[in-house]
């Protein structure tokens, strides 16, 4: 089994890294709050441990020997390291503030963050937000995003990743045309209603409609009168009575409690669980950061039909 380091090991070091850098046990000892005798009995222990001389010492001046200088970089690392815990630890206390930039697709920025906001920024009134919506999947590391939250499945990534809750996917119509045409039963009965359906705009193609029955996941695409290419226009377009539409629960929320719209075939609605906020590693401490995904995490609670 391998030893495991000692404390007293590791305050040698530290000493070590620090007077190597600062040319004096003096210049050390203050730098780290300690006495002098204190960094050159770390020094001497380790020197005996190691078997080797770490400085060549005059009455005026410290200088490492030809072994002291191959290790003092690696002993410098570990003094950088136990400094960056320090800075993260400081953080952690720190009040949030800065420019906290989010990144989000269109449907998930205006109806899941936006809303968010306002109590957020009233909580947090130092951190300014720089919210960018956009179907287009960024790069958090070349654009510079300090969150990205994204819809769908995600490719490999080294980013930290947290999922939001579930939505489902559904049906809904205006009350006007469902008084008109009336409620279908079944997903096979939408041929004898009019629909609206979403185009990708990225890809051209319609949205496939997922419905769940007979223990199985079916989609289809149904033949649509009106073809938009974004989802907002899905909602305005069977809020006027256009027909029957599907989006997302959370996206309906908002025009369910108007009144605007109301659910149809909820029975065979399907569960999603791909929203996903992301973060890169460098952004873990981060005061603004982490009061945000805090707040998030904290607040979401998607709706479901």
């Amino acid at each position: 089994m391998k030893e495991q380091i000692a404390f007293e090991r590791l305050t040698g070091l530290i000493a070590f890294a620090r007077a190597g850098s600062l040319g004096s046990y003096t210049a050390a000892a203050r730098s780290l709050s300690v006495s002098p005798s204190a960094i050159s009995k770390s020094i001497q222990r380790l020197e005996k441990r190691l078997g080797i001389r770490l400085f060549t010492r005059t009455t005026r001046s410290l200088v490492l020997t030809a072994e002291g200088r191959d290790l003092h970089e690696r002993a410098l690392r570990l003094l950088q390291d136990a400094e960056e815990i320090e800075q993260v630890a400081r953080s952690a206390q720190a009040e949030p503030a800065g420019t906290l930039k989010i990144a989000a697709s269109f449907p998930v920025g205006l109806h899941i963050i936006v809303p968010l906001l306002p109590a957020f920024s009233a909580k947090h009134p130092r951190v300014t937000i720089d919210l960018r919506l956009s179907d287009r999947v960024v790069n958090i590391v070349e654009d510079n995003i300090d969150i990205a939250i994204r819809m769908g499945e995600l490719a490999d990534s080294s980013l930290i990743s947290r999922r939001l809750p579930r939505y489902q996917i559904g049906c809904y119509a205006s009350p006007d045309y469902l008084a008109a045409h009336g409620y279908p039963d079944h997903p096979e009965q939408l041929t004898d209603h009019k629909t609206v359906n979403l185009r990708y705009q990225n890809t051209g193609q319609r949205f496939r409609w997922p419905f769940r029955f007979g223990g199985r996941e079916v989609e289809i695409v149904p033949s649509s009168g009106v073809i938009v290419d974004a989802s907002e226009a899905v909602l305005a377009a069977v809020a006027a009575g256009a027909g029957i539409g599907m989006v997302a629960s959370f996206m309906a929320e908002s025009w369910v409690k108007r009144g605007d719209i109301i659910p149809v075939l909820s029975e065979f609605a399907v569960n999603r669980d791909n929203i996903t906020v992301l973060w890169h590693e460098s952004r873990r401490t981060n005061p603004a950061v982490r009061a945000f995904l805090d707040w998030l995490i904290e607040q979401v609670c998607i709706p479901q039909v």
